[in-house]
């Protein structure tokens, strides 16, 4: 079944073939991709088309758009995956345009996600990783019900970690 959540300022919804441009174009922003893995726009494209084939093959964990409910403008994407081999947790990430920063739009979509995954998935728990310099995205990510863990080693790089369990009591 789509993905395909409105609130008063925003929908998420799967993304379209042709708004390709439109993602990939958001991870030319020094400011945005500075706290994200490095990719190439090739790499940003075959990302984007395995997402549109994920839509096709009816999977849960995807990643989404987050559009504008005004004016349908692209805020940024959101997604949810395996957080690696364990199997209790599903792993959230976001990414948002600038002119979008610091209008809460990040909580309230995370809070939509972490909801989505518990009512969709059988995980104990919703994580997220952020750069330790990412304050932002760590901010965000407490203002949606996550607490702050011990730090997590991916890549060779040491990240700030954050989770929620499914049995907090957390509530949208």
């Amino acid at each position: 079944m789509p993905l395909f959540i409105q609130t008063p300022r925003f929908i998420i919804r799967e993304f379209k073939p042709e708004e390709e441009e439109i993602y990939v174009a958001l991870y030319d922003d020094e400011k945005v991709i500075v706290h994200l893995p490095k990719r190439t726009q090739q790499e940003q494209v075959d990302i984007f088309r395995g997402t549109i084939a994920d839509y096709e093959a009816g999977k849960t964990l995807n990643r989404w758009g987050l559009f504008n409910n005004g004016d349908g403008d692209y805020i940024g994407s959101c997604l949810l995956r395996n957080f690696y081999d364990f199997k209790d947790k599903i792993e959230l990430g976001y990414s948002l345009h600038q002119k979008y920063w610091g209008q809460g739009i990040g909580t309230e979509m995370a809070q939509i996600m972490i909801a989505h995954a518990f009512s969709n998935t059988d995980a104990e728990e919703v994580v997220a990783v952020t750069t330790l310099g990412n304050t932002g995205s760590q901010k965000v990510l407490l203002k949606a019900g996550m607490e702050r863990r011990d730090n997590f080693h991916r890549d060779g790089e040491e990240l700030a970690y954050f989770g929620i369990k499914r049995n907090s009591g957390f509530k949208i």
